[in-house]
């Protein structure tokens, strides 16, 4: 009975902290095939399973803030320069 608690409560979690990922779609892929990538990589290293959630955890991370910081550009880059525009803010100002 314990072991069904558990389960459900993890499952629960897991649903609950994927919904609440409101942020952009570089940074959810960044965060998937961090973790994809870092699992494999700590598969490599350790072979154990604890070497390939550590591996998935630390990839995770690493490609979360990677995807983050291309979306905080490309936000840049579109407050900066609006499709459609002819080299906003750089010619002469007549």
């Amino acid at each position: 009975m314990k072991a069904r608690i558990w389960m459900t409560a993890a499952a629960a979690t897991t649903v609950l902290t994927l919904a609440g990922c409101a942020s952009g779609p570089n940074q959810n892929l960044g965060t998937g095939v961090g973790a994809l990538g870092g699992a494999a990589v700590g598969h490599a290293i350790g072979g154990n399973t604890a070497s390939t959630l550590g591996g998935a955890a630390i990839g995770g991370v690493i490609g979360n803030q990677v995807g983050r910081s291309v979306d905080e550009r490309n936000y840049y880059n579109q407050q900066a320069y609006p499709p459609g525009s002819y080299y906003p803010r750089n010619g002469p100002n007549y």
